[in-house]
């Protein structure tokens, strides 16, 4: 199964996946795609499009028998773009209608699409903006189901160990 958990900045991924991967050891952890690039403007257009492809790429190249969970998919950095075009931070436009195909081609190997909402409260330092715009833009997006292909999509709510629970429920045969 290849499980792909979206959502904004400071929303719970990582909580989720680390505490996934200890019920779930033979799962392969995907760690995200920022900390694998080397880019000075983390929340910047050329940032979310490298790692938009990075993300493509990585889900691109699995197999349908791999066992893995991915800490944020295209459809994240996707929506990120459309946040910075929206609150005038970067003329992005021509780019999104150019990488949505390189994202759609990526989530056709999806099988299970996890949204975590963002959380109530921030600090400034986390730009509560992009994140309230890439939230938006991220469930318009999770709406196109040529855009999240055959995925499931499931939203987890609660607490850190009822969204595990959740997620285990989805993952686990009955």
């Amino acid at each position: 199964m290849r499980i792909v958990v979206s959502g904004t900045h400071s929303s719970g991924k990582s909580t989720l996946i680390s505490d996934f991967a200890l019920a779930r050891p033979e799962f392969v952890v995907l760690d995200d795609p920022y900390e694998l690039i080397d880019e000075p403007d983390a929340a910047g257009a050329a940032s979310f499009v490298k790692q938009l492809q990075l993300a493509s790429d990585r889900l691109i190249e699995l197999s349908p028998g791999d066992s893995v969970i991915a800490e944020r998919g295209p459809l994240d950095f996707l929506a990120y773009l459309i946040a910075l075009d929206e609150l005038g931070r970067g003329g992005t436009g021509d780019i999104v209608r150019e990488l949505a195909a390189v994202a759609e081609r990526a989530m056709r190997g999806v099988d299970l699409l996890v949204l975590l909402p963002p959380a109530s409260t921030v600090d400034d330092e986390e730009d509560p903006v992009l994140r309230t715009a890439m939230a938006d833009a991220l469930i318009e997006l999770i709406d196109d189901v040529d855009l999240v292909g055959p995925a499931r999509v499931i939203e987890l709510t609660g607490a850190p160990d009822q969204r595990l629970h959740q997620l285990l429920e989805q993952v686990t045969p009955h």
